[in-house]
């Protein structure tokens, strides 16, 4: 039954990348702007998608945290610029099955509000500075209970064909653990690189620090493939470094320049 509900949710995934594909106008797309995909790590570039479009994006990911521990998660993300230098973000987990020895629990995620400001220093680099909420909108057991807050500093350099994202954050959590610090920092490095016109490749190395709780550490490998300027497909594993990190996690995922809004 886990096989059954992974491939299911691969088929509807495809099948709304092939939809998505379809509704693009092929006549046009040599005026459109390109997708500005976040995912799939956890390293985004300092760029902001194009200003004036909607774009969103849609993944599925099934996790193993150890022993008979998996977690099944369908996410999704919308992010609207209003400049090349300023936006929204809105997004969160749609489902959650979370599956042990002691049963299932299944339902909605929390959803996260995020502004985010970019700053060019040149053609090849460029600082951003993310900033914003994450609410708790979770059923219960798939969720702290608690609001967070937090910010993310971004870097973004092009060397040559390669693009380096770098990102280290802070994050005030809403649920207070005995023992465990309040704040917790995430950091990210990710080197993305195109290997033909319509693929790319991207390794990262991401973690979590936090006082008083052992640091996490993950490793992921993806692919990217463009099917329009508009449209980007995603795949690949994470595997985890560090005692603390999820076993191994597989995903795929979509990401699409929707609608101009001006």
């Amino acid at each position: 039954m886990r096989h059954q509900g992974a491939m299911h949710g691969a088929h509807r995934l495809a099948t709304l990348a092939l939809t998505l594909a379809c509704c693009v106008p092929q006549a046009q797309a040599g005026d459109e702007p390109s997708a500005t995909p976040y995912r799939p790590g956890a390293a985004n570039p300092a760029e902001l998608s194009a200003p004036g479009w909607l774009e969103g994006e849609a993944g599925i990911a099934r996790s193993n945290n150890g022993g008979a521990t998996f977690l099944n998660d369908t996410s999704w993300l919308l992010k609207l610029a209003f400049s090349e230098d300023f936006g929204v973000m809105l997004g969160g987990d749609a489902h959650l099955r979370q599956s042990d020895t002691s049963g299932v629990l299944s339902g909605h995620g929390d959803t996260v509000l995020t502004f985010k400001n970019h700053w060019a220093v040149d053609e090849a680099t460029a600082f951003g500075l993310e900033w914003g909420a994450k609410f708790s909108t979770a059923d219960d057991g798939l969720g702290s209970g608690k609001n967070d807050y937090g910010f993310n500093g971004i870097y973004s350099r092009d060397i040559g064909k390669v693009r380096v994202d770098a990102n280290v954050g802070a994050t005030r959590l809403g649920l207070i653990e005995p023992s465990l610090a309040r704040w917790q920092y995430p950091w990210a490095i990710a080197l993305s690189r195109p290997v033909s016109e319509d693929w790319s490749f991207a390794i990262e190395e991401s973690g979590v620090v936090r006082r008083g709780a052992p640091a996490t550490m993950q490793l992921m490998v993806a692919v990217s493939y463009s099917m329009t300027k508009r449209l980007v497909l995603d795949g690949g594993m994470i595997s985890g470094t560090s005692n603390a990190a999820p076993r191994w996690s597989a995903f795929m995922g979509v990401t699409y320049l929707a609608a101009k809004f001006w």
